[in-house]
């Protein structure tokens, strides 16, 4: 038996046929809208949970998507915003995106967990977009959001992260909703 093992997480293959990495996502609400489309095509296709995540470049260059994919890859690290860092840091080269002095940006259709929130420091965003709150996301389906420092947003400000949250709250809570009318308890 060997000693070490090849993990490997995968996005859904839908991804690639609908996603252009060639258009510039210039504002917010774009950049949301990005982010929520994709949680509603991977409630839609089936292929995970609500969640949908970006990183991009502050001039709006896509940089890496990501979508929840925890049952379907039998793995709880696989959060959308996860795997977009990961898949940023796979295409940039490196773990900390931001150390070629570019600005990054995390848009996530819901606050970050606690897991995704620790993550988010390390991996080198400069700017947090959020759209849905995490007491949306409990409200509206059995996800535990794990806790948070009181301050959370203060902690991530202290570390050079900007943070706007509310953008397009109730299109993005709409995904909840969306995934609880299908039975969400499937992905």
């Amino acid at each position: 038996m060997s000693t070490y093992a090849a993990i490997e997480l995968s996005l859904p293959e839908w991804i690639d046929a609908e996603i252009d990495f060639t258009v510039r996502y210039a504002d917010d609400d774009a950049r949301m809208a990005l982010a929520i489309g994709l949680a509603r095509r991977n409630v839609e296709l089936g292929t995970g949970g609500p969640f949908g995540a970006a990183i991009l470049r502050s001039d709006g260059e896509l940089i890496a998507v990501g979508v929840n994919r925890v049952v379907p890859q039998q793995c709880s690290v696989a959060h959308a915003e996860m795997l977009a860092f990961m898949s940023a840091q796979k295409r940039i080269g490196r773990f900390r995106l931001n150390e070629d002095g570019a600005r990054y940006l995390l848009a996530t259709s819901a606050q970050p967990c606690a897991m995704c929130y620790g993550a988010s420091f390390w991996a080198g965003i400069d700017e947090l977009v959020i759209g849905a709150r995490a007491e949306d996301v409990m409200q509206l389906s059995e996800f535990d959001e794990g806790p948070l420092p009181a301050d959370w947003i203060g902690e991530l400000e202290k570390r050079g992260i900007a943070v706007r949250r509310d953008v397009q709250r109730q299109p993005a809570r709409a995904i909840f909703e969306l995934y609880r009318s299908l039975a969400g308890t499937s992905y």
